[in-house]
Protein backbone atom coordinates (compact mmCIF):
# COMPACT_ATOMS: atom_id res chain seq x y z
CA UNK A 1 0.00 0.00 0.00
CA UNK A 2 1.33 3.45 -0.92
CA UNK A 3 1.67 5.43 2.28
CA UNK A 4 2.70 8.78 0.85
CA UNK A 5 1.23 9.25 -2.62
CA UNK A 6 -2.10 10.73 -1.58
CA UNK A 7 -2.08 14.51 -1.43
CA UNK A 8 -3.73 16.32 1.49
CA UNK A 9 -7.40 16.73 0.82
CA UNK A 10 -9.25 19.93 1.54
CA UNK A 11 -12.70 19.33 3.01
CA UNK A 12 -14.89 22.42 2.57
CA UNK A 13 -15.60 24.31 5.75
CA UNK A 14 -18.96 23.68 7.34
CA UNK A 15 -19.92 27.34 7.21
CA UNK A 16 -18.39 30.69 6.47
CA UNK A 17 -19.43 33.94 8.03
CA UNK A 18 -17.95 36.27 5.42
CA UNK A 19 -16.52 35.72 1.96
CA UNK A 20 -14.63 38.99 1.85
CA UNK A 21 -10.95 39.07 2.63
CA UNK A 22 -10.15 39.82 6.25
CA UNK A 23 -8.01 42.82 7.08
CA UNK A 24 -5.75 40.88 9.44
CA UNK A 25 -4.53 37.34 8.76
CA UNK A 26 -6.29 34.65 10.80
CA UNK A 27 -4.32 33.21 13.73
CA UNK A 28 -2.99 29.67 13.68
CA UNK A 29 -3.20 27.85 17.02
CA UNK A 30 -1.03 24.75 17.48
CA UNK A 31 -2.32 22.71 20.40
CA UNK A 32 0.42 20.77 22.19
CA UNK A 33 0.00 18.79 25.37
CA UNK A 34 1.02 15.70 27.28
CA UNK A 35 -0.99 12.53 26.87
CA UNK A 36 -4.06 12.74 29.09
CA UNK A 37 -3.98 16.53 29.46
CA UNK A 38 -7.37 16.87 27.74
CA UNK A 39 -6.02 18.29 24.50
CA UNK A 40 -8.59 16.67 22.20
CA UNK A 41 -11.45 17.68 24.48
CA UNK A 42 -10.10 21.23 24.55
CA UNK A 43 -9.99 21.25 20.75
CA UNK A 44 -13.59 20.06 20.65
CA UNK A 45 -14.72 22.77 23.07
CA UNK A 46 -12.80 25.48 21.23
CA UNK A 47 -14.27 24.33 17.92
CA UNK A 48 -17.80 24.47 19.36
CA UNK A 49 -17.17 27.93 20.81
CA UNK A 50 -15.94 29.33 17.50
CA UNK A 51 -18.90 27.85 15.64
CA UNK A 52 -21.23 29.47 18.17
CA UNK A 53 -19.52 32.79 17.43
CA UNK A 54 -20.20 32.29 13.69
CA UNK A 55 -16.46 32.09 13.03
CA UNK A 56 -15.85 28.40 12.29
CA UNK A 57 -12.16 27.39 12.43
CA UNK A 58 -10.16 25.57 9.80
CA UNK A 59 -8.96 22.39 11.51
CA UNK A 60 -5.85 20.38 10.62
CA UNK A 61 -5.34 17.01 12.32
CA UNK A 62 -1.72 15.84 12.59
CA UNK A 63 -2.32 12.80 14.79
CA UNK A 64 -2.10 9.71 12.52
CA UNK A 65 -2.80 7.22 15.32
CA UNK A 66 -6.10 8.62 16.59
CA UNK A 67 -9.13 6.43 15.87
CA UNK A 68 -12.04 8.77 16.48
CA UNK A 69 -11.95 12.57 16.42
CA UNK A 70 -14.98 14.30 18.00
CA UNK A 71 -14.94 17.24 15.58
CA UNK A 72 -14.89 17.86 11.84
CA UNK A 73 -11.47 18.15 10.17
CA UNK A 74 -10.69 20.07 7.00
CA UNK A 75 -7.27 18.46 6.48
CA UNK A 76 -6.48 15.11 8.09
CA UNK A 77 -3.10 13.38 8.00
CA UNK A 78 -4.93 10.03 8.02
CA UNK A 79 -6.19 10.78 4.50
CA UNK A 80 -2.59 10.84 3.25
CA UNK A 81 -0.78 8.29 5.42
CA UNK A 82 -1.92 4.94 6.83
CA UNK A 83 -0.45 4.65 10.33
CA UNK A 84 -0.81 0.87 10.68
CA UNK A 85 0.55 0.25 7.21
CA UNK A 86 3.59 2.41 7.96
CA UNK A 87 4.28 0.40 11.13
CA UNK A 88 3.94 -2.83 9.18
CA UNK A 89 6.08 -1.87 6.18
CA UNK A 90 8.89 -0.24 8.13
CA UNK A 91 8.74 -2.59 11.14
CA UNK A 92 8.22 0.27 13.62
CA UNK A 93 6.67 0.72 17.02
CA UNK A 94 3.94 3.22 17.90
CA UNK A 95 6.21 6.24 18.34
CA UNK A 96 8.34 5.39 15.33
CA UNK A 97 5.20 4.97 13.24
CA UNK A 98 3.92 8.41 14.28
CA UNK A 99 7.24 10.07 13.49
CA UNK A 100 7.45 8.36 10.10
CA UNK A 101 3.89 9.42 9.25
CA UNK A 102 4.77 13.01 10.16
CA UNK A 103 7.91 12.78 8.02
CA UNK A 104 5.87 11.58 5.05
CA UNK A 105 3.26 14.28 5.59
CA UNK A 106 5.93 16.98 5.92
CA UNK A 107 6.88 16.36 2.29
CA UNK A 108 3.44 17.76 1.38
CA UNK A 109 3.45 20.72 3.74
CA UNK A 110 3.74 23.11 0.78
CA UNK A 111 0.40 21.81 -0.50
CA UNK A 112 -1.16 22.31 2.92
CA UNK A 113 0.12 25.88 3.16
CA UNK A 114 -1.11 26.53 -0.38
CA UNK A 115 -4.61 25.40 0.56
CA UNK A 116 -4.60 27.52 3.70
CA UNK A 117 -3.36 30.60 1.85
CA UNK A 118 -6.10 30.23 -0.75
CA UNK A 119 -8.66 30.08 2.03
CA UNK A 120 -7.06 33.09 3.70
CA UNK A 121 -7.09 35.12 0.49
CA UNK A 122 -10.73 34.22 -0.03
CA UNK A 123 -11.53 35.33 3.52
CA UNK A 124 -13.27 32.06 4.29
CA UNK A 125 -11.38 31.24 7.51
CA UNK A 126 -11.05 33.19 10.74
CA UNK A 127 -8.84 30.78 12.66
CA UNK A 128 -6.66 27.73 11.99
CA UNK A 129 -6.54 24.99 14.63
CA UNK A 130 -3.80 22.36 14.47
CA UNK A 131 -4.14 19.20 16.57
CA UNK A 132 -0.88 17.38 17.27
CA UNK A 133 -0.14 13.82 18.47
CA UNK A 134 -0.48 13.00 22.16
CA UNK A 135 3.11 11.74 22.11
CA UNK A 136 4.42 15.28 22.42
CA UNK A 137 8.05 14.44 21.71
CA UNK A 138 7.14 12.95 18.31
CA UNK A 139 6.04 16.38 17.11
CA UNK A 140 8.10 18.88 19.11
CA UNK A 141 11.51 17.23 18.80
CA UNK A 142 11.24 15.78 15.29
CA UNK A 143 12.48 17.41 12.10
CA UNK A 144 9.05 17.10 10.51
CA UNK A 145 7.45 18.94 13.43
CA UNK A 146 9.89 21.82 12.99
CA UNK A 147 9.24 21.90 9.24
CA UNK A 148 5.47 22.02 9.69
CA UNK A 149 5.66 24.63 12.46
CA UNK A 150 8.03 26.90 10.52
CA UNK A 151 5.98 26.63 7.35
CA UNK A 152 2.80 27.52 9.21
CA UNK A 153 4.47 30.39 11.08
CA UNK A 154 5.75 31.85 7.82
CA UNK A 155 2.19 32.27 6.51
CA UNK A 156 0.08 32.96 9.62
CA UNK A 157 0.48 34.55 13.05
CA UNK A 158 1.12 31.33 14.96
CA UNK A 159 0.54 30.71 18.66
CA UNK A 160 1.49 27.64 20.70
CA UNK A 161 -1.19 26.50 23.17
CA UNK A 162 0.45 24.25 25.75
CA UNK A 163 -2.26 22.23 27.48
CA UNK A 164 -1.55 21.30 31.13
CA UNK A 165 -3.41 18.83 33.33
CA UNK A 166 -4.17 21.07 36.34
CA UNK A 167 -5.00 18.35 38.91
CA UNK A 168 -1.64 16.68 38.21
CA UNK A 169 0.41 19.87 38.71
CA UNK A 170 -0.50 20.61 42.33
CA UNK A 171 2.85 19.14 43.35
CA UNK A 172 5.78 21.60 43.09
CA UNK A 173 7.91 18.94 41.38
CA UNK A 174 5.28 18.16 38.72
CA UNK A 175 4.55 21.86 38.25
CA UNK A 176 8.22 22.60 37.72
CA UNK A 177 8.53 19.71 35.26
CA UNK A 178 5.69 21.17 33.18
CA UNK A 179 7.27 24.62 33.28
CA UNK A 180 10.62 23.26 32.13
CA UNK A 181 8.97 21.44 29.27
CA UNK A 182 7.06 24.58 28.32
CA UNK A 183 10.32 26.53 28.43
CA UNK A 184 12.01 24.05 26.10
CA UNK A 185 9.09 24.19 23.64
CA UNK A 186 9.11 27.99 23.67
CA UNK A 187 12.79 28.20 22.78
CA UNK A 188 12.55 25.31 20.33
CA UNK A 189 9.67 26.78 18.30
CA UNK A 190 10.49 30.46 18.96
CA UNK A 191 6.78 31.28 18.84
CA UNK A 192 4.39 32.98 21.29
CA UNK A 193 3.04 30.56 23.89
CA UNK A 194 -0.04 30.39 26.08
CA UNK A 195 -0.17 28.07 29.10
CA UNK A 196 -3.64 26.52 29.19
CA UNK A 197 -4.39 25.00 32.59
CA UNK A 198 -7.17 22.57 31.72
CA UNK A 199 -9.65 20.67 33.91
CA UNK A 200 -10.29 23.59 36.24
CA UNK A 201 -13.68 22.06 37.00
CA UNK A 202 -11.76 19.42 38.98
CA UNK A 203 -8.94 21.62 40.32
CA UNK A 204 -8.74 25.40 40.49
CA UNK A 205 -5.66 26.86 38.80
CA UNK A 206 -5.28 29.74 41.27
CA UNK A 207 -2.26 28.03 42.86
CA UNK A 208 -0.45 27.99 39.50
CA UNK A 209 -1.04 31.71 38.96
CA UNK A 210 0.25 32.41 42.46
CA UNK A 211 3.37 30.26 42.01
CA UNK A 212 4.19 31.97 38.71
CA UNK A 213 3.75 35.52 40.05
CA UNK A 214 4.88 35.16 43.67
CA UNK A 215 8.24 33.48 44.25
CA UNK A 216 7.72 33.33 48.02
CA UNK A 217 4.46 31.41 47.58
CA UNK A 218 6.26 28.70 45.62
CA UNK A 219 8.96 28.58 48.29
CA UNK A 220 6.33 27.98 50.97
CA UNK A 221 4.76 25.19 48.93
CA UNK A 222 8.21 23.71 48.42
CA UNK A 223 8.96 23.73 52.15
CA UNK A 224 5.63 22.01 52.84
CA UNK A 225 6.47 19.33 50.31
CA UNK A 226 9.84 18.79 52.01
CA UNK A 227 7.97 17.66 55.07
CA UNK A 228 6.56 14.74 53.12
CA UNK A 229 3.05 16.13 52.77
CA UNK A 230 3.24 16.03 48.99
CA UNK A 231 3.96 13.11 46.68
CA UNK A 232 6.31 14.92 44.33
CA UNK A 233 9.37 15.58 46.55
CA UNK A 234 8.98 13.47 49.68
CA UNK A 235 11.51 15.34 51.78
CA UNK A 236 14.50 15.00 49.45
CA UNK A 237 16.94 17.79 50.18
CA UNK A 238 18.63 17.50 46.79
CA UNK A 239 15.31 17.73 44.96
CA UNK A 240 14.21 20.73 47.02
CA UNK A 241 17.47 22.54 46.27
CA UNK A 242 17.13 21.77 42.57
CA UNK A 243 13.54 23.03 42.43
CA UNK A 244 14.53 26.15 44.32
CA UNK A 245 17.26 26.92 41.79
CA UNK A 246 14.99 26.23 38.82
CA UNK A 247 12.25 28.46 40.21
CA UNK A 248 14.73 31.34 40.40
CA UNK A 249 15.79 30.70 36.81
CA UNK A 250 12.22 30.46 35.47
CA UNK A 251 11.09 33.68 37.14
CA UNK A 252 12.15 35.64 34.04
CA UNK A 253 10.67 32.99 31.76
CA UNK A 254 7.18 33.47 33.26
CA UNK A 255 7.10 37.07 32.06
CA UNK A 256 6.87 35.92 28.43
CA UNK A 257 3.90 33.63 28.99
CA UNK A 258 0.16 34.08 29.32
CA UNK A 259 -1.68 31.81 31.71
CA UNK A 260 -5.31 30.90 31.06
CA UNK A 261 -7.45 28.62 33.23
CA UNK A 262 -10.07 26.72 31.22
CA UNK A 263 -12.38 23.76 31.55
CA UNK A 264 -12.83 21.78 28.37
CA UNK A 265 -15.74 20.00 30.02
CA UNK A 266 -17.81 23.07 30.93
CA UNK A 267 -16.38 25.62 28.49
CA UNK A 268 -15.26 28.01 31.21
CA UNK A 269 -12.33 30.24 30.25
CA UNK A 270 -12.53 29.66 26.48
CA UNK A 271 -13.31 33.32 25.84
CA UNK A 272 -10.31 34.32 27.97
CA UNK A 273 -8.20 32.02 25.85
CA UNK A 274 -9.29 33.74 22.63
CA UNK A 275 -8.47 37.13 24.14
CA UNK A 276 -5.00 35.81 25.00
CA UNK A 277 -4.62 34.54 21.42
CA UNK A 278 -5.41 37.99 20.07
CA UNK A 279 -2.74 39.51 22.32
CA UNK A 280 -0.20 36.91 21.27
CA UNK A 281 -0.91 37.62 17.59
CA UNK A 282 -0.03 41.25 18.19
CA UNK A 283 3.12 40.12 19.96
CA UNK A 284 3.90 37.86 17.00
CA UNK A 285 3.63 40.75 14.53
CA UNK A 286 5.63 43.05 16.78
CA UNK A 287 8.43 40.78 18.03
CA UNK A 288 8.48 37.37 16.36
CA UNK A 289 7.87 38.17 12.71
CA UNK A 290 10.79 40.65 12.45
CA UNK A 291 13.05 38.05 14.05
CA UNK A 292 11.87 35.38 11.62
CA UNK A 293 12.43 37.66 8.62
CA UNK A 294 15.83 38.62 9.96
CA UNK A 295 16.80 34.96 10.39
CA UNK A 296 15.49 34.13 6.90
CA UNK A 297 17.46 37.02 5.40
CA UNK A 298 20.58 35.88 7.21
CA UNK A 299 20.15 32.35 5.85
CA UNK A 300 19.71 33.71 2.31
CA UNK A 301 22.83 35.86 2.63
CA UNK A 302 24.80 32.90 3.94
CA UNK A 303 23.60 30.79 1.03
CA UNK A 304 24.68 33.49 -1.45
CA UNK A 305 28.11 33.74 0.20
CA UNK A 306 28.57 29.98 -0.06
CA UNK A 307 27.69 30.08 -3.76
CA UNK A 308 30.16 32.92 -4.31
CA UNK A 309 32.89 30.97 -2.53
CA UNK A 310 32.22 27.95 -4.74
CA UNK A 311 32.35 30.15 -7.84
CA UNK A 312 35.62 31.78 -6.74
CA UNK A 313 37.11 28.37 -6.05
CA UNK A 314 36.06 27.20 -9.50
CA UNK A 315 37.56 30.26 -11.20
CA UNK A 316 40.84 29.80 -9.30
CA UNK A 317 41.00 26.17 -10.40
CA UNK A 318 40.44 27.23 -14.01
CA UNK A 319 43.18 29.88 -13.72
CA UNK A 320 45.61 27.32 -12.35
CA UNK A 321 44.84 24.92 -15.19
CA UNK A 322 44.84 27.50 -17.99
CA UNK A 323 47.26 30.18 -16.86
CA UNK A 324 47.69 32.71 -19.68
CA UNK A 325 45.49 32.09 -22.69
CA UNK A 326 47.41 30.34 -25.49
CA UNK A 327 45.31 32.00 -28.21
CA UNK A 328 45.31 35.63 -27.12
CA UNK A 329 48.35 35.75 -24.86
CA UNK A 330 46.45 38.04 -22.46
CA UNK A 331 47.29 38.31 -18.79
CA UNK A 332 45.07 37.07 -15.96
CA UNK A 333 44.30 40.65 -14.97
CA UNK A 334 42.15 41.25 -18.05
CA UNK A 335 38.52 42.33 -17.52
CA UNK A 336 36.13 39.61 -16.43
CA UNK A 337 34.01 39.81 -19.61
CA UNK A 338 37.09 39.48 -21.83
CA UNK A 339 38.29 36.56 -19.72
CA UNK A 340 34.96 34.81 -20.21
CA UNK A 341 34.98 35.48 -23.97
CA UNK A 342 38.58 34.35 -24.28
CA UNK A 343 37.86 31.26 -22.21
CA UNK A 344 34.84 30.50 -24.35
CA UNK A 345 36.85 30.87 -27.59
CA UNK A 346 39.54 28.58 -26.22
CA UNK A 347 36.96 26.00 -25.30
CA UNK A 348 35.39 26.20 -28.77
CA UNK A 349 38.75 25.93 -30.52
CA UNK A 350 39.75 22.97 -28.35
CA UNK A 351 36.47 21.28 -29.15
CA UNK A 352 37.06 21.83 -32.85
CA UNK A 353 40.59 20.45 -32.64
CA UNK A 354 39.34 17.41 -30.79
CA UNK A 355 36.57 16.83 -33.31
CA UNK A 356 33.82 17.51 -30.74
CA UNK A 357 32.02 20.36 -32.52
CA UNK A 358 28.59 19.11 -33.40
CA UNK A 359 28.11 21.41 -36.42
CA UNK A 360 31.60 21.06 -37.89
CA UNK A 361 32.35 17.44 -37.13
CA UNK A 362 31.73 16.22 -40.74
CA UNK A 363 34.03 18.86 -42.29
CA UNK A 364 36.83 18.01 -39.87
CA UNK A 365 36.53 14.33 -40.67
CA UNK A 366 36.73 15.08 -44.45
CA UNK A 367 39.83 17.21 -44.00
CA UNK A 368 41.49 14.48 -41.99
CA UNK A 369 40.72 11.96 -44.76
CA UNK A 370 42.32 14.23 -47.37
CA UNK A 371 45.44 14.67 -45.27
CA UNK A 372 45.74 10.92 -44.81
CA UNK A 373 45.41 10.33 -48.57
CA UNK A 374 48.17 12.87 -49.33
CA UNK A 375 50.52 11.30 -46.82
CA UNK A 376 49.85 7.84 -48.20
CA UNK A 377 50.70 9.02 -51.76
CA UNK A 378 53.96 10.60 -50.59
CA UNK A 379 54.82 7.41 -48.68
CA UNK A 380 54.29 5.25 -51.77
CA UNK A 381 56.37 7.65 -53.90
CA UNK A 382 59.28 7.52 -51.47
CA UNK A 383 59.12 3.72 -51.43
CA UNK A 384 59.20 3.60 -55.25
CA UNK A 385 62.16 5.96 -55.35
CA UNK A 386 64.05 3.69 -52.97
CA UNK A 387 63.26 0.66 -55.11
CA UNK A 388 60.61 -0.88 -52.88
CA UNK A 389 57.95 -1.39 -55.55
CA UNK A 390 56.46 -4.51 -54.09
CA UNK A 391 52.90 -3.80 -52.91
CA UNK A 392 53.40 -6.13 -49.96
CA UNK A 393 55.85 -3.65 -48.53
CA UNK A 394 52.93 -1.27 -47.80
CA UNK A 395 51.95 -2.81 -44.52
CA UNK A 396 49.45 -1.22 -42.17
CA UNK A 397 51.83 -1.05 -39.21
CA UNK A 398 54.59 0.84 -41.04
CA UNK A 399 52.05 3.14 -42.70
CA UNK A 400 50.53 4.06 -39.34
CA UNK A 401 53.97 4.81 -37.92
CA UNK A 402 54.80 7.00 -40.88
CA UNK A 403 51.51 8.85 -40.65
CA UNK A 404 52.03 9.36 -36.94
CA UNK A 405 55.54 10.73 -37.46
CA UNK A 406 54.32 13.26 -40.03
CA UNK A 407 51.49 14.43 -37.81
CA UNK A 408 53.78 15.21 -34.85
Amino acid sequence: MDTSSTAPTDTPAMATSDTSATKTPPPAIICIGMAGSGKTTFMQRLNAHLHAQKTPPYIVNLDPAVKNVPFERNIDIRDSVNYKEVMKQYNLGPNGGIMTCLNLFATKVDQVIGILEKRKDAGSIDCVLVDTPGQIECFVWSASGAIITDALASAFPTVIAYIIDTPRTTSPATFMSNMLYACSILYKTKLPMILVFNKTDAQDAAFAKEWMTDFEAFQRALRESEEGNDEGVGGSGYMASLLNSMSLMLDEFYKHLDLVAVSAMTGAGIEDFMVAVKGKCEEYERDYRPEMEKARKKRDEQRIKEKEKELDRLMKDMDVDGGVSSKSGRKKSMPKEEEEQDLLSDMESSDEEAGQGMQERDEDEGAMDEDEEGLQARYERELREKGGTDAGVLQDASLRRYLGANQM
